[in-house]
């Protein structure tokens, strides 16, 4: 058994907690994430199917059982749980969703634990980017046994306001089309966000923002680089890395930031370049051969 299978094996499929508003775009991130267009199959905890006609009105209304399950048939490697329209929630859906991640980040139950939390903030509504919500929730959920990463979704919606922007600065439209997404980034940074968050109780590991989700080659890879980053233990970031199937850099990435160099920087240098015995160079194709789990050949070819 690779270490990968073994990681599998007591960790089960990667887990991960949905926060936010209605309408702050997590429907549509989840599709990316899992390459589909298509609606989920949903579970509860005890792993029984349930009618997604029976649990459809509730959701149309931004509420949720975040104990459900929520599993795309495209990638079926991903568990999401998803909390009600944030900023609606009463105190008793607040308590509900603080224990469940008091609970699941560190439940005994190994399959049973949430990975990693994705906050998203849309910026569709950026004059009210952080609100009694979003100030609520880092305060006084307590995140600390899970990492945190703040997506900042609707990016694009910016670019339109730092058009106008440069618009009204007197610059000509074919400029102003392509100096947006930067003045955005300007405007992004004044607002001071990732300030007024890093300075909560529980603050979030890391922040992604992401524009355009709804293209079909929109990109999601900084999310999922972002999240591995966060994850910090090599464990979990090799269970996301196995189960993601689309992001063949981030495979590489690690590959060579957990494997390759940890040869490189151990091994004997005398003169010149890093010298590896035979046995060495076999255990570091060993080892770069667990990141790409989902490949086929790799490993063969590697172990050739």
């Amino acid at each position: 058994m690779t270490p990968t299978e073994d990681i599998r094996k007591k960790f089960g499929r990667f887990r991960i907690l949905v926060v936010g508003r209605a309408l702050a775009g997590k429907t549509t991130l989840l599709h990316r994430v899992c390459n589909t267009t298509g609606k989920p199959e949903i579970f509860d905890r005890k792993g029984n199917k349930i009618d997604a006609a029976v649990v459809q009105p509730s959701i149309d209304r931004g509420y949720h059982n975040i104990e459900n399950e929520l599993v795309f048939g495209s990638n079926p490697d991903f568990i999401f749980h998803d909390s009600c329209g944030f900023e609606a929630a009463s105190e008793d859906e607040f308590k509900k969703m603080e224990e469940f991640i008091l609970e699941r980040a560190s439940s005994k139950i190994l399959k049973e634990r949430i990975h990693a939390i994705w906050y998203c903030i849309p910026m569709d509504e950026y004059h009210r980017a952080i609100t009694k919500a979003e100030e609520r929730f880092f305060s006084e959920c307590d995140t600390s046994n899970v990492p945190v990463i703040t997506v900042i979704t609707k990016f694009d919606a910016l670019w339109i306001h730092a058009y106008r922007q440069l618009v009204e600065s007197g610059l000509t439209r074919i400029e102003c089309k392509r100096m947006a997404p930067e003045r955005a980034k300007e405007i992004f940074t004044n607002m001071k966000i990732w300030d007024r968050l890093r300075e909560t109780r529980y603050p979030p590991k890391d922040w992604v923002y992401l524009a355009e989700m709804d293209k079909d080659d929109a990109d999601c890879g900084p999310l999922l680089e972002g999240t591995t980053n966060a994850l910090g233990e090599d464990a979990m970031q090799m269970l996301l890395i196995s189960v993601q199937q689309e992001n063949l850099a981030l495979c590489i990435e690690y590959a060579v930031k957990r494997s390759l160099m940890l040869y490189i920087t151990t091994a004997r240098i005398i003169t010149g370049p890093p010298r590896l015995s035979k046995d060495s160079c076999a255990e570091m194709q060993r080892k770069i051969a667990n990141w790409f789990p989902h490949v086929k050949g790799v490993s063969h070819l590697m172990m050739a």
